[in-house]
């Protein structure tokens, strides 16, 4: 069980880090088709709530110093708004995403082209993979997600191209077909790795890995995950995450965070949250 009542003078110091992130405004989002639990194109969505609700996230990266980039949406790529999906960063070199979903598959190339015309190395995927929806970097572990939509040779490529260690992890329940709905990142630092995670969105052996490798993670119930809250970005102290998720954010406090909660219903009604609106740039 994880202990949510630790004394403060136990707690670790939390140091935010700058960071760098990818974003793109929901000018086109709409649900038309349905490639996952959460979509569903009768239910009515409203563009420019969803418009209002990004645009809180942007301000709320930008107040908090980020280097925020943004790149042009396409009209008939409605899942253009969930950056995270297109593509991984590190040190400068973009591993490019090759979609699961043909409704999608247009994005990875157009991902690939603002990498390069931001001057990062390009790397072409052989394999389908879904950029950093089911990669993160962990200190200097890759957790790698399969099952629904990156296939497990993805890591292998990932791992040849980054030359770190990767940790595949399976994916078991199909409203947390990315990696980053099931986990979130609260410190990437090296030495200092700490994780949030919903054990039942995984295989029985992916939870012995997350246990062995992180056993002061934060347990997140099924009703936060529910909201997504989970899909959250951290940059070490301020962590955004879905302002529903209210018993997480209960728990980042006691841990000794900064929680900020903003609402992305909107962005929900296709299957994405805060971190799925946000690629993380390392250059």
């Amino acid at each position: 069980m994880i202990r949510t009542d630790e004394q403060p003078a136990t707690r670790p110091e939390r140091r935010p880090t700058g960071r760098s992130v990818l974003m793109c405004r929901p000018e086109y989002f709409t649900v038309v088709y349905r490639i996952n639990p959460w979509m569903n194109p009768a239910q009515p969505t409203d563009t420019g709530r969803a418009l209002a609700q990004w645009q809180v996230l942007y301000d709320t990266y930008v107040g908090l110093g980020y280097d925020v980039q943004l790149i042009e949406p396409i009209d008939g790529l409605p899942d253009m708004v969930y950056a995270a999906n297109g593509g991984f960063v590190i040190d400068g070199i973009a591993y490019g995403a090759r979609f699961t979903h043909p409704e999608r598959q247009a994005e990875g190339p157009a991902y690939m082209r603002w990498f390069r015309e931001a001057g990062l190395d390009v790397r072409v995927p052989a394999e389908i993979n879904e950029g950093e929806g089911d990669f993160l970097l962990v200190g200097d572990a890759i957790l790698a997600g399969t099952g629904f939509r990156s296939d497990s040779r993805s890591h292998e490529e990932l791992a040849a191209i980054f030359g770190r260690e990767v940790v595949s992890l399976r994916l078991v329940n199909p409203s947390f077909y990315h990696l980053d709905t099931a986990v979130a990142v609260l410190d990437d630092t090296p030495g200092r790795e700490h994780i949030a995670y919903l054990p039942s969105a995984f295989d029985e052996a992916s939870v012995a890995v997350l246990q062995a490798r992180f056993p002061d993670a934060v347990i997140v119930n099924e009703a936060d995950a529910a909201v997504l809250g989970l899909n959250s970005f951290s940059d070490g102290y301020n962590v955004v995450i879905a302002s529903r998720a209210k018993d997480f954010e209960r728990q980042l406090l006691d841990h000794g965070y900064h929680p900020i909660g903003v609402d992305l219903s909107e962005l929900l009604l296709g299957g994405g949250g805060v971190k799925c609106a946000t690629l993380e740039l390392r250059r």
